[in-house]
């Protein structure tokens, strides 16, 4: 079940449609309080959030789901018309697993949501990781710095994850975004870049491993083991 919520009728009642026709359940809210109510009865596999909407914005309501344990796993592609980098990195911040603005085609809307259920479907491969004052559980899905918790979307820890698995190579845009999104990079798309700045960010201090290769892409820096 997919839940979109979203106050324009046109572009809601499209996504619904196109989403039933395309081998999903898609039920669409225009207002966030039906979607609350509806919430509250059945936990959907994934929500499609618009910022603008009436009543309080999505980030809002992101957030209100990533502080509830019951939902806080609930892969969210945030839908809106606005397209900044800094709007981005608010919603990635806020726990959003990818973002797509408009207007967007429904080909690629159904990509990613694909792309999506299979990253969430697919645990990351258990192992923990020690880094400096840096520690991953993949299997618990935690993470640690100083022994403090850290919280990141499930598209940031995929993406630290990778990172620390193959942390004797430089990993690609390109690589990365198949491995985690599914789909390539086309030279344009900040994704990954926009993940590595908030990941970096929620990190702190060790936010400086994630080394950057000028050209090429991203790797874990200095002397480190899997615990």
């Amino acid at each position: 079940m997919i839940y979109i919520v979203e106050d324009d009728d046109n572009i809601r009642d499209l996504v619904v449609y196109t989403l039933n026709h395309s081998g999903f359940t898609a039920v669409g809210f225009p207002l966030p309080s039906a979607f609350w109510s509806a919430i509250a009865d059945e936990t959907p596999d994934m929500i499609l959030l618009d910022i603008m909407l009436p009543e309080e914005d999505g980030l809002q309501v992101l957030q209100k789901l990533r502080r509830n344990p019951d939902t806080k796993r609930i892969p969210v592609i945030m839908v809106t018309a606005r397209g900044s980098e800094y709007d981005k990195v608010i919603g990635l911040d806020s726990g959003a697993d990818d973002y797509l603005a408009k207007p967007f085609g429904m080909m690629e809307l159904v990509a990613r949501i694909k792309a999506l259920y299979r990253r969430s479907t697919d645990a990351p491969a258990e192992g923990d990781f020690q880094v400096g004052d840096l520690h991953v559980c993949s299997s618990k899905h935690t993470v640690t710095v100083a022994g403090e918790p850290v919280t990141l979307t499930y598209k940031e820890f995929e993406l630290l994850c990778m990172l620390l698995k193959n942390r004797e190579l430089v990993l690609t845009r390109d690589q990365l975004l198949s491995s985690i999104w599914g789909y390539s990079f086309d030279g344009e798309n900040r994704t990954v870049d926009v993940h590595v700045r908030t990941l970096r960010q929620k990190l702190g201090k060790c936010g400086d491993l994630i080394e950057t290769v000028r050209g090429v892409g991203y790797k874990i820096r200095g002397v480190h083991h899997e615990a």
